[in-house]
């Protein structure tokens, strides 16, 4: 007799990773529908990136000292001593598929969406999750305030969209080569009296990089950080006057903002305008998204022309947790209950044929109370009722499950009926 080794432990989902169930996944597939359906009225098309990328992209690209490079990131040496890494965030990954294939030479602004997951090492709370979901766009090729307006405008129909409300939209701009370095500079000389009040990732940024000082979130340092000098007020002019003109367009738009100087986004691109939407009911995290302008990232990761972008990327575990209070479960339209073999052959090619013309079918064979029983517990709208008598007679007994009244129709008959289903 033979002895099996049986596992003693069970194998469940990594640490940080989720499976995804109906009927949540019915909600982000409406989510990502809905999302789709808006990219295409803005003109964005979709590009799929390797989930896969050499790593010194995310460091030169996303910078050295994020947490996200020094912390964050799932790194591992491939069998020819390459560096890889599962990338964090897409941003630079989309700027070396536009540099890589010199989508540069292509007419007008390159508008961009992607849907997919990331990857950190991130301590898992509520909407965190080490592999995680996001929904981003770029508009590279242009430096217009305009198109900031426009895609931030993108960004509030998305939300709106898939039901959304009560969120708060927040601008920023953190200036550009010619003022940030005389103001991180003096942020540098503030935070060298007060850096070793604050939190240990504070203190190592004053020196290293000051301005990731303000996108600290530790409650203790927030009465610092407050004040600290702000951006706002340091700005040239070229970097003021567009912080006014996309305030402007968001005006026109009836766009409701809030100025937050001190929110900077935690990736080192980012330029001039950043953005950010938070929702209360994802607790203290509470950032659904977040973007901004990165107009010398192409040419750091060595794009031969000057390739200014802007764009955002959604978190989707944590929209979707917002959204899911309005739950929708897909109801299936038909159920049908083959009586005896020859049925069930015949009730096959009809499940085929309803299913051809769009309709959701499912065929179960058995005891009669007991599969419709299970129509009942699967929510079907309409039960079939095929038998020897029903084939005969080329008419079909059709039972309405919420009302409970029964009809004998004909395949034709059904079809009209199932079609004005909502």
């Amino acid at each position: 007799m033979l002895a099996w080794n049986l596992p003693t432990t069970l194998i469940k989902a990594v640490k940080g990773t989720r499976d995804l169930l109906p009927p949540s996944t019915e909600v982000w597939n409406r989510v990502e529908a809905v999302t789709r359906g808006i990219f295409r009225a803005y003109n964005y098309h979709e590009i799929r990136t390797p989930i896969l990328e050499e790593t010194q992209l995310f460091a030169r690209g996303v910078g050295e000292e994020t947490d996200i490079v020094t912390k964050e990131m799932y790194t591992f040496t491939d069998r020819d001593d390459t560096s890889l890494t599962l990338r964090p965030e897409n941003t630079a990954s989309v700027i070396r598929a536009y540099i890589e294939h010199r989508l540069d030479q292509r007419p007008g602004v390159q508008k961009l969406y992607y849907i997919g997951p990331m990857f950190r090492r991130e301590r898992p709370q509520k909407g965190r999750y080490r592999q995680f979901f996001q929904i981003g766009a770029e508009a590279i090729g242009s430096e217009s305030p305009v198109v900031d307006a426009e895609v931030i405008e993108l960004v509030i129909e998305i939300l709106k969209g898939v039901g959304l409300g009560g969120f708060k939209l927040l601008v920023n701009s953190v200036g550009d080569h010619n003022c940030r370095p005389q103001y991180v500079e003096r942020l540098r000389q503030e935070l060298q009296s007060v850096a070793s009040q604050m939190c240990g990732d504070c203190q190592r940024r004053a020196d290293t990089n000051p301005l990731r000082v303000l996108d600290c979130k530790v409650e203790a340092d927030q009465p610092i950080i407050e004040r600290l000098p702000s951006i706002v007020d340091h700005l040239c002019p070229a970097c003021h006057a567009h912080f006014e003109a996309v305030k402007q367009f968001l005006d026109d738009r009836s766009i409701e903002y809030e100025v937050r100087p001190r929110l900077v986004r935690g990736l080192d691109y980012y330029m001039r305008t950043t953005f950010e939407v938070v929702h209360g009911a994802l607790g203290a995290q509470n950032s659904v998204l977040g973007g901004g302008r990165y107009d010398g990232l192409a040419e750091s990761l060595g794009s031969p022309v000057h390739s200014p972008g802007i764009g955002f990327s959604i978190g989707e575990d944590r929209l979707v947790m917002s959204v899911e209070g309005d739950r929708i479960t897909i109801p299936l339209d038909l159920f049908i209950a083959p009586l005896g073999e020859a049925a069930l052959r015949h009730a096959a090619v009809m499940a085929r044929d309803f299913r051809r013309a769009g309709f959701s079918v499912e065929l179960v064979e058995g005891k009669l109370k007991r599969v419709m029983e299970l129509a009942n517990k699967l929510g079907a709208r309409y039960t079939l009722i095929v038998g020897e008598n029903e084939m005969a007679a080329g008419r079909y007994a059709l039972k309405n499950m919420a009302s409970g009244q029964q009809e004998s129709l004909t395949r034709e008959e059904i079809s009209a009926r199932l079609a004005v289903l909502d």
